[in-house]
């Protein structure tokens, strides 16, 4: 697949997310609490997430109908050998829930397991963050790039807390100790997808989290690599696209791996 077809692509689906991003936007407004439905103690979800990704599927199967589906709600699971969209309807359905920003719908296009585009639209803000491999980093047609910050000092950082810590209790909160008191400070915005889009743009210097899915961070992680940011696990290697471990940053990546590797 050529850069053009790409881009091409890739634009088509900015499109269809904020099509879908207007569909959530205005079902927030007029949430019923009551129709929302438990995958696990924290773990929520709603109609909304299901209709967003019923819609998601419709409009990509026109855009490219060769291509499989992995899906956050499971509306749609058709694995490609070659091609394959990763959907989240809703990443951050807990803000959405309780009214709060963020929230966002994450698409990224894969090609034999390799990313090729990524699409991030932010909900509330009305902010859509997308890239398309060897092609840049947008949002909202314009060009993104990484804080150029090269010290944790002067870095302001932003982590999410899994639904479940599994045995990693002490070590995730000796982290997270350790970056507030030698940071600008930490955030938690509750979208791991936004998250990477604003490391992306420089409006963060860092992000870390694990125990997530490949629908929570695909398309992120594409945005930030072509915004020239560096993307490993708690090791420093490449197992990160399942979302179990992340450490995405501009220049501060080797100084916030050394801090994360002295608990983990």
């Amino acid at each position: 697949m050529n850069g053009t077809d790409l881009k091409n692509i890739t634009l088509k689906v900015t499109t269809l997310a904020k099509s879908v991003g207007s569909f959530i936007r205005t079902e927030g407004h007029n949430f019923d609490l009551n129709r929302i439905e438990y995958k696990g103690k924290n773990d929520m979800v709603s109609y909304v997430d299901k209709e967003s990704e019923k819609l998601l599927v419709a409009g990509l199967k026109v855009i490219l109908p060769e291509a499989g589906f992995i899906t956050e709600e499971a509306t749609e699971q058709i694995n490609s050998a070659s091609l394959c969209w990763v959907i989240d309807p809703l990443d951050g359905t807990t803000n959405f829930l309780h009214g709060l920003p963020p929230f966002s719908i994450s698409i990224a296009l894969m090609e034999n397991n390799v990313l090729m585009a990524g699409v991030v639209y932010e909900v509330t803000k009305d902010e859509c963050f997308y890239a398309w491999k060897d092609g840049g980093a947008f949002c909202n047609e314009k060009s993104i790039r990484v804080s150029p910050i090269n010290t944790l000092n002067k870095s302001l950082i932003v982590t999410g807390f899994p639904y479940s810590l599994l045995d990693k209790e002490t070590a995730f909160f000796e982290i997270m100790k350790d970056f507030v008191r030698n940071t600008h400070g930490m955030r938690r915005l509750g979208s791991a997808a936004v998250d990477l889009s604003y490391v992306a743009c420089g409006r963060f210097e860092a992000y870390y989290e694990f125990n997530l899915n490949i629908w929570d961070v695909a398309a992120g992680i594409l945005i930030l690599q072509e915004a020239g940011g560096k993307v490993t696990d708690f090791s420093g290697g490449n197992k990160y696209l399942d979302g179990s471990e992340i450490l995405a940053c501009g220049s501060v990546h080797a100084e916030a791996l050394a801090v994360i590797q002295k608990y983990w």
